[in-house]
């Protein structure tokens, strides 16, 4: 199987993923509705998760010019991908290449396009 590309709405930053309640770490209100987008948008893409070696290219489109670490944006992507079933683990991928390209407003975008390294 080769590569597949899609695109997926902008993701919260890791600032906004997760939040701290106790000694607890959990994915928060924005994340869990950002890892169910994730998931209905990629509803039937692959037939199973991908096995083995992954490649993945990501292309960031912010909603505006603020400044936005690139790495606090992958980690949520990756994260939803693996509760999506593109993969069984973000552990797989072994080549990761990402951008952080112009605005697109008003809601921002991301692009990608994952498969076999």
């Amino acid at each position: 199987m080769g590569a597949v590309a899609f695109e997926l709405p902008w993701p919260p930053s890791l600032n906004h993923y997760y939040r701290h309640v106790g000694p607890r770490v959990l994915i928060s209100k924005a994340g869990r509705l950002y890892r169910e987008a994730v998931v209905a948008r990629l509803r039937g893409l692959l037939p199973k998760p991908l096995d083995g070696p992954v490649r993945l290219l990501a292309e960031f489109y912010p909603p505006d010019f603020r400044r936005r670490d690139l790495d606090n944006l992958l980690k949520c992507v990756q994260d939803a991908l693996t509760f999506a079933r593109v993969y069984h683990d973000d552990s797989q991928i072994t080549e990761l290449h990402a951008y952080k390209r112009e605005p697109v407003p008003p809601d921002g975008l991301a692009h990608f396009e994952i498969g076999p390294a």
